[in-house]
């Protein structure tokens, strides 16, 4: 295979998961007009982000990943962004004071808005329809119309994450991610719940810190990091018309970087090593990862190294291992002994949410909380048998009330299930369904140190 590489040269590769766009011309139309558009990222935050990851792979920090399924054009609100940037902030907090390490916090946001499919079809009844693909392809509806796959909804994908990223960063630097308002991070149906309480106890001990702190004058005027954060953003890079239009030439350094998100993930189903996907993303200077489900062997994954990381660079790539609570006591070790071997740098994360989904009574998607804490316990108790470091976790999470996982403290049941399952793709967990898992996770972690 050639090493010469372009932002066109996917277009030789087989490219798996991509729509079947009805309209060329209006497709390159909106080629053209994503290309000219400003970057929704900009390089110098892209280094930054991979001098964090870095410190991960050293096992000198923690990556916390988490956001929708599926970003959604209806539900397109300010305070849904914030609440959702209010649970990670919840969980980081939780984590960083539980394993005393940094933990590096980057959303699925801002660009979330694409689905792989096992189907290229959906069948209700007796009609069948093409696969719904995520909001910038096609529609959730059940319709004919819906279904055709439409570039323009490529562009709309861009300016709500541009809209996204402009609140998110008046968030993360304008005082709402100050630590003094860590009591106010807490939303009315986490607060009154046993975790949220537990989480009040812990913004309590840390706004007595925060106290003393400022009567030494350690406070958010002498010291920005206490009222200011780093949060970054990723997505799946599916669609590839959309990710090499987004793709700029940095002017500092002549590398490529894909201006669209921070990080960007290859998905399990789209990972092959001679693939479009792994062709396009080897050529970005962005930190990558990539998802590993029970079929990769070590032999994957050392290829996959070789034409990701080729330089084995410290950050570059995240293997997110997606195996189900049932099966990564038997895939995990393997891998990890595989990777040491060859001595290469990865940052290991535990997607627990895609290998434990399972249908309900009601034929709702679903995750039960206690397969999810079950990957997840394995995950750390796997690492730390084998000496390796478990870098981070991957969620799909909201920070609105839903019911669409069942159990966590609040025990949502499987009869719960209708009353808000909101979501466009698949379930997620509410926000104190997230807190249950961040407390296990600093108490085991914190254990084993």
């Amino acid at each position: 295979m050639s090493n010469a590489w372009n932002p066109d040269s996917w277009r030789n590769h087989e490219a798996l998961q991509q729509p079947n766009w009805p309209d060329q011309n209006a497709l390159k139309t909106t080629f053209d007009n994503l290309s000219s558009y400003p970057p929704l990222v900009f390089a110098g935050e892209v280094r930054s982000l991979q001098r964090r990851l870095a410190d991960v792979a050293q096992g000198k920090a923690f990556l916390l990943q988490g956001g929708d399924c599926a970003e959604s054009f209806q539900q397109f609100r300010a305070d849904s962004i914030r609440d959702k940037l209010k649970v990670l902030l919840q969980m980081a907090v939780i984590l960083t004071y539980g394993l005393e390490k940094p933990v590096v916090k980057v959303g699925r946001i801002a660009g979330q808005f694409a689905k792989p499919r096992s189907s290229d079809t959906e069948t209700k009844g007796s009609k069948t329809l093409p696969s719904f693909r995520g909001e910038s392809v096609n529609a959730p509806d059940f319709t004919a119309a819906a279904r055709i796959p439409d570039p323009d909804r490529l562009e709309r994908a861009y300016f709500q994450s541009a809209s996204t990223l402009n609140l998110l960063r008046a968030f993360t630097s304008g005082g709402f991610a100050n630590l003094q308002e860590i009591h106010n991070w807490n939303q009315d149906f986490v607060r009154n719940s046993p975790q949220g309480q537990r989480y009040a106890q812990l913004a309590g001990q840390l706004s007595d810190a925060m106290r003393f702190m400022d009567i030494i004058g350690i406070n958010p005027s002498t010291a920005p990091v206490l009222k200011e954060i780093e949060y970054f953003t990723s997505h799946e890079a599916l669609i590839l018309e959309y990710e090499q239009a987004l793709t700029r030439v940095d002017s500092t350094t002549n590398d490529h970087y894909n201006c669209s998100a921070h990080l960007l993930w290859i998905g399990e189903r789209t990972r092959q090593p001679d693939g479009a996907h792994v062709e396009f993303l080897r050529g970005v200077k962005n930190p990558l990862g990539c998802k590993i489900g029970p079929t990769a062997t070590a032999d994957d994954i050392i290829t996959l190294c070789d034409r990701l990381n080729p330089d084995n660079e410290a950050g570059r790539l995240t293997l997110i291992t997606r195996f189900g609570a049932d099966k990564i006591a038997d895939n995990l070790p393997k891998l990890i002994r595989g990777v040491e071997k060859e001595g290469r740098s990865v940052v290991w994360s535990c997607d627990p949410m895609h290998g434990n989904t399972f249908s309900s009574t009601s034929g709702l998607k679903t995750r039960d909380i206690s397969n999810i804490l079950g990957e997840i316990k394995q995950f750390f108790e796997i690492h730390q048998a084998e000496g390796t470091w478990p870098g981070g976790v991957h969620f799909e999470l909201t920070g609105d009330n839903v019911t669409e996982c069942v159990g966590g403290s609040h025990e949502v049941k499987e009869e719960h299930l209708p009353n808000r399952y909101e979501t466009t793709c698949d379930p997620r967990l509410n926000a104190q369904q997230s807190l249950d898992i961040c407390f296990m996770i600093a108490e085991v972690l914190s254990k084993q140190k």
